[in-house]
Formats: structure tokens, C-alpha cells, sequence
């Protein structure tokens, strides 16, 4: 998986390969709307957030820690600022965030990407800026550190590694819901020393030294950086406390962080210094979270997630060696109203990761327009709408209170099949996928696709699962 094999030899031209899969998908298309494997019947109310929060419909399978999710600015959620961002905000902010992704993965070699062969290029670059984009960040989860414990209110990203939270003194920090974390008042604070092997183990996310005490700098990728002491101190996860959990003590930020209310970032990603891996010891190396299918209502991030529970549909997890943070998958068909589409194996080929910071998911050029085609086929009693921003397929449903929507089905390596909740398939109106310019971009699958699904990353077995209904 990813961009290992030379992609455009066999590559037809554009008009007669887009006419193929318009006709494969509208000969798909034939099943009668009232069978569920085809269409669903969806009230475009069901799709709104409401003023207050609901509680959860549903709950992990197992675990040794779980955590309640809330979206950033809907009802659950402990921030002050409820004021959702415009969708053309929000999606101006993803394809920033998506682009960058994707050039972490683009080196120019032919065997980079999620989920490579374990090989490396001397013609590989990767680049220094750390993290991602964080205004497209929308889950948040309540923690507690250090002794006694102080509420902190962490974004979770599976795209990072370094976890941190705003302390005191702050120099130029942005105001947030809780109090500052402050070290001085916890008796289980520690500073890592510079000559710890903690504190090499942070590589380009080292940033020298300051009293002795080991200094740490996280630049993200529109301009924002945290930097203060890497420290250690207890983390409280519901009624469990890990020991001695290492994360930045953040003195100084800089660019959009400033505009934030949240306390920090729990990075999820599977570096050294992630939350998964720290407590891999205590909880073993699978976690789990849903995403709750609107803002008003809460999921769940559970560590610790139990591996052979029944209701999953599992995937092999690829991995790369020189972007270890992210977890690869392999992505194989798309289906539209319970039919395959008719796309090429290369239409996959730069491979997909899965990513819970990124919106909509990003589909290879060819795999997309296979996808808009049939969708617009099935929904062709319905008027089409100008394209809004990154989303291309969209629809003017003015004057209708439901709607019938064909199914949509990713479809990846080991026959795992999930069908889309409707709360991932449309974004205000439009289909919530937007394609890449070419085929030898990474595909992303992101939080909106995931909505309602427990999505297991069995680390240490090599694994994606997905549970449908879970939230």
C-alpha cells in the first residue's frame, strides 16, 4: 500500500474510463428502494444538532478505561465556545490539513506511504514541520492531571504523537474553560533532565535545554507551535490513573493556537510518545472511540479496547516506518446502493490512512468520480446544487423534509465491509467525500465517514475494526 508501484502505465484515457464507470454504476442501480441493502430513508432533521445534549446510545464492549467524547462546540462539551465554525471555514481548514497529511507521505519514492513494505529510501524527505492542522480538531475529552487532579478539558487527534496541556507560567497562552494546569501545585510533577534518555527519545521535537530541564517544541502545519518543559506527572482516565505519563508543560504558543479555548492535545498516534504507547503497559495496545453522529450527542474513547468482541468487521492495520504515526489501511471498492463499483486496482494503489482530526474523506481521483457518478445516478430524482467549497456532489432539497439516499459501503482488504451510517454519506446536502486531484494521493478516511462506528486500532495485533451503532 501506498505510492509503491508506478501507477499510470496502464491508465485509460480519462472520457472513456469515466464513461465505464457511469454505465457499471447505473447498471448497479437497479435494486427496489425498499430494500435496506440499497437506499435509505433519511429525515434531514436527523442530521441537525440540537441545543442540548443527549446521552449516549450505546457504549464500548470492553475496556480498562473509558472516557466520555464530545464534539468541541456542541452542547456536551465543557468549553464555553459553542460557536460552530462556517461549513466553507471548516472546509477550507481540511483541505489544509488533508494536503498536509498527504505530503508527509509523498516523497517522491516508490515505496513511502501508510502501510509500506518496511523498506526506506535515501530519496525519501518527510517534512520537519511536526502535527497537523488543528482547527479541523473537533473531539474532545475530559481528563484529569497531576496531584491533586486538575480538570483538563484535551482535544484527541490519532495524527499526533505529543501529548501536552497549557501550564503556568504562561507567557502567551490563549484563555480556555478550565483553570491552568499548574505544576507547581502537584506533588507527582517531574521534569524531564536534559540528559534523559525521555528527553533524546523526542528527536526533532527536542528543543534544547533550560534550567536543565528538558525542552520541547511541537510545530504544527499552519504555522502554530507549542513549546515548554517535557514533564511527567499522573494522568486520571475515568477511575484509572497512569503513572508517571509524559507530556509537554506548554509556556509559550504561537499562530491559531491563540484562538483556541481547549486545555491541550491528547496525541493517539502510534509514536513513542503517544498516549496508546505509554500506556501500553497498563492497558495493552488496542484503543477504540465513536463519534457521535451530530454535535449534540457524546461517544466514547476507550483504552485497553478488547480485541475479540463480536459485532466487528476487522481490517489489516498497515504501518509505515518512516511516518509511524499514522494507521494505514488498505482500501479495495466502494460500493453504491449494495452494488461494486467498477474501479481499477490502481485507483487505490497511493494507499489510505484512517485519521480522526481530518473531515472528509479523501478518495483518489478515479475512485471519487466513480463514486459522484453513481451517486448522482440514484439520486437523480432529486435537483443538483452548485459545488460547495471541496464538496462536489450536491443537491438543492429545498421544500423537503426527507429524502431516500442509495447506501454507500467502503469496502477493505480481508472482506471487511462497512456500510456508511446516513450521518456519513451527507454534509449539508452534499456527498461527504472529496476527491484528490490525481490518483497518487493518499486517501483519508475521515471523522465524518467514521460517525456511529466503534473504530478499533488493535495495535499490537495489526488490526481496524469497526462496530456499527456504537454511539
Amino acid at each position: 500500500m501506498g505510492v509503491w508501484e508506478a501507477r499510470n502505465s496502464t491508465m485509460a484515457s480519462v472520457p472513456k474510463l469515466l464513461a465505464l464507470l457511469f454505465f457499471c454504476s447505473c447498471h448497479s442501480l437497479t435494486a427496489h428502494a425498499g430494500d435496506d441493502q440499497s437506499y435509505k430513508f433519511l429525515s434531514l432533521d436527523s442530521l441537525k444538532s440540537d441545543a442540548v445534549c443527549s446521552e449516549p446510545k450505546a457504549f464500548p464492549l470492553s475496556g480498562g478505561a473509558t472516557l466520555p467524547l464530545y464534539h468541541r462546540h456542541g452542547p456536551c462539551s465543557p468549553l464555553t465556545d459553542k460557536k460552530m465554525p462556517t461549513l466553507e471555514e471548516l472546509l477550507r481548514r481540511d483541505q489544509l490539513r488533508a494536503a498536509y497529511i498527504q505530503r508527509k507521505f509523498s516523497g517522491g519514492d516508490a515505496k513511502g506511504g501508510a502501510g509500506d513494505d518496511g523498506q526506506q529510501s535515501d530519496a525519501t524527505t518527510v517534512p520537519t514541520t511536526l502535527g497537523t492542522y488543528l482547527d479541523t480538531l473537533q473531539y474532545v475529552i475530559p481528563v484529569s492531571l497531576g496531584s491533586p487532579a486538575m480538570n483538563q478539558t484535551m482535544f484527541i487527534d490519532t495524527g499526533s504523537d505529543v501529548s501536552w496541556v497549557q501550564c503556568k507560567p504562561c507567557s502567551q497562552c490563549h484563555s480556555q474553560a478550565d483553570p491552568l494546569f499548574d505544576p507547581s501545585s502537584s506533588s507527582t510533577y517531574s521534569p524531564f533532565s536534559c540528559s534523559s534518555a525521555t528527553c533524546t527519545q523526542l528527536g526533532q521535537e527536542g528543543n534544547g535545554c533550560s534550567n536543565s530541564q528538558c525542552q520541547y517544541i511541537v510545530r504544527y502545519g499552519d504555522g502554530s507551535s507549542t513549546t515548554g518543559t517535557y514533564s511527567s506527572d499522573t494522568l486520571v482516565l475515568g477511575s484509572n490513573n497512569v503513572t508517571n505519563f509524559q507530556f509537554g508543560c506548554s509556556h509559550m504558543e504561537s499562530g491559531f493556537l491563540l484562538d483556541d479555548q481547549t486545555d491541550g492535545l491528547m496525541g493517539l498516534g502510534g509514536g513513542a510518545q503517544s498516549l496508546v504507547s505509554q500506556t501500553a503497559r497498563t492497558f495493552g495496545t488496542a484503543f477504540s472511540y465513536c463519534l457521535p453522529p451530530t454535535s449534540s450527542s457524546s461517544g466514547f474513547l476507550t483504552l485497553g479496547a478488547g480485541t475479540g468482541g463480536s459485532g466487528f468487521v476487522t481490517t489489516p492495520m498497515l504501518r509505515s516506518i518512516r511516518v509511524p504515526t499514522f494507521y494505514g489501511v488498505r482500501l479495495v471498492a466502494i460500493r453504491v446502493g449494495g452494488r461494486q463499483l467498477l474501479i481499477p486496482p490502481w485507483g487505490f494503489s497511493a494507499g489510505t490512512i484512517m485519521d480522526s482530526g481530518t473531515i472528509i474523506t479523501r478518495l483518489p481521483r478515479t475512485a471519487y468520480s466513480a463514486l459522484s457518478f453513481a451517486f448522482r445516478a440514484a439520486m437523480r430524482g432529486y435537483l443538483p446544487a452548485p459545488p460547495n467549497g471541496i464538496l462536489t456532489t450536491c443537491f438543492d432539497f429545498r421544500g423537503q423534509n426527507n429524502v431516500t439516499i442509495p447506501t454507500v459501503a467502503l469496502v477493505f482488504s480481508g472482506g471487511a465491509v462497512v456500510n456508511l451510517d446516513a450521518s456519513g454519506i451527507l454534509l449539508d446536502d452534499c456527498l461527504a467525500f472529496a476527491g484528490n486531484n490525481d490518483d497518487r494521493s493518499l486517501g483519508i478516511i475521515g471523522n465524518v465517514q467514521q460517525r456511529t462506528f466503534e473504530v478499533l486500532y488493535d495495535v499490537g495485533g495489526s488490526s481496524v475494526g469497526f462496530r456499527a451503532g456504537a454511539c
